[in-house]
């Protein structure tokens, strides 16, 4: 039988119903019932073993990551990058261990790769209790730090891509230390996300060392990367560079301090927010940022949209709203950062 999802697939259709019905307790159904259909399709589609054990291991890893860290989600998380070859007796390292104790002071978890090294580092500041590890399974056998072992939140992957998920979908800020190819790799991948839109506006901070690792870094994205025209002035209000444990927790602090979240409803971008801004802020708004309004439409304030029913838990919050071409991300987290230097409204 040729399985359809835009077509009714009698009697499959009537068994998958029956199979979620007798598994009982199943959230959001109509997708279960979707998925279900995928995995048939695939079971039609693919005979290469291989494949499908790839696409078998992918959904156990990425349910098991959700089952984890979806008890968290009232707590802001944020990801710490850097070498697994740092030592102890290193100032990167000793600065990190302070920078996570002080995130953990101001209610962060912290999300590390959970080996030694710098990802050690993050979690000994914050504490076993505010830590998550998304460790990878090597073949050199990276082995989960110490802090870690045996923790609840600790996931381990077989496949890269599926712990980078993890790393940038439940975290609202990043923050990473000099490191090696994973490193810039996690790094550079971010930056990625943020300015192709395909993850939500947050911090990105390069944690600079006394030798300018970092600095050096800025400098080539300035001479030969911007001059040459591949990215535009605006992507420099993807990241803030620092050598500041406090400048980067504050900068992690200001982003949510009025911002809190973000939407699409087709090309409609709604912002949520935690204040409301006055008729005065938002002409502000309208006369700094002209590029990132599409022609003839403008910023307005806004309750929550009927497609928003799927998050009651924050249809109180104020927002507003403007049609969005999804080409300026850059200039997208400098209107936020905007947003967030408003006094409250009278």
């Amino acid at each position: 039988m040729e399985l359809s999802f835009s077509k009714k697939n009698q009697p499959i259709d009537q068994i998958i119903n029956r199979l979620v019905e007798e598994a009982g307790g199943v959230h959001h159904p109509a997708v279960i019932k979707e998925m279900i259909l995928a995995t048939l399709k695939i079971g039609q589609d693919v005979d290469y073993l291989a494949d499908l054990k790839l696409i078998n291991r992918t959904l156990r890893e990425m349910r098991y990551t959700a089952k984890v860290f979806s008890p968290y989600r009232h707590r802001k998380k944020v990801t710490i990058f850097g070498s697994a070859r740092t030592e102890e007796t290193d100032e990167m390292y000793k600065k990190c261990v302070r920078f996570s104790r002080r995130l953990a002071e101001n209610n962060y978890m912290v999300i590390t790769g959970g080996g030694p090294g710098i990802m050690q580092a993050g979690n000994e500041g914050a504490g076993s209790e505010n830590s998550f590890a998304v460790n990878i399974r090597l073949p050199f056998e990276q082995k989960p730090n110490p802090i870690m072992y045996r923790n609840p939140r600790l996931v381990t992957y077989k496949y890269f891509f599926n712990r980078k998920v993890a790393f940038v979908k439940e975290a609202d800020a990043i923050v990473v230390f000099p490191g090696g190819f994973g490193t810039l790799d996690e790094a550079m991948e971010v930056f990625t996300l943020i300015q192709t839109g395909k993850t939500s506006p947050k911090p990105l901070i390069l944690m600079d060392d006394k030798d300018g690792y970092w600095e050096q870094f800025f400098n080539f994205v300035k001479e030969s990367l911007l001059v040459k025209g591949f990215i535009s002035g605006e992507d420099f209000s993807l990241f803030t560079l620092t050598r500041s444990e406090e400048e980067a927790l504050q900068v992690i602090n200001i982003f949510y301090s009025t911002y809190h979240s973000l939407r699409f409803i087709e090309n409609r971008l709604v912002i949520r927010l935690l204040k409301t801004l006055s008729n005065e802020q938002i002409e502000t708004l309208t006369k700094e940022f002209p590029g990132l309004i599409k022609e003839g439409d403008q910023i307005r304030s806004c309750t929550a949209f009927p497609e928003e029913a799927d998050e009651p838990d924050l249809a109180h919050l104020p927002r507003i709203t403007l049609l969005f071409d999804h080409h300026h991300y850059g200039l997208l987290v400098a209107f936020i950062n905007r947003i967030n230097s408003f006094p409250a409204a009278n």
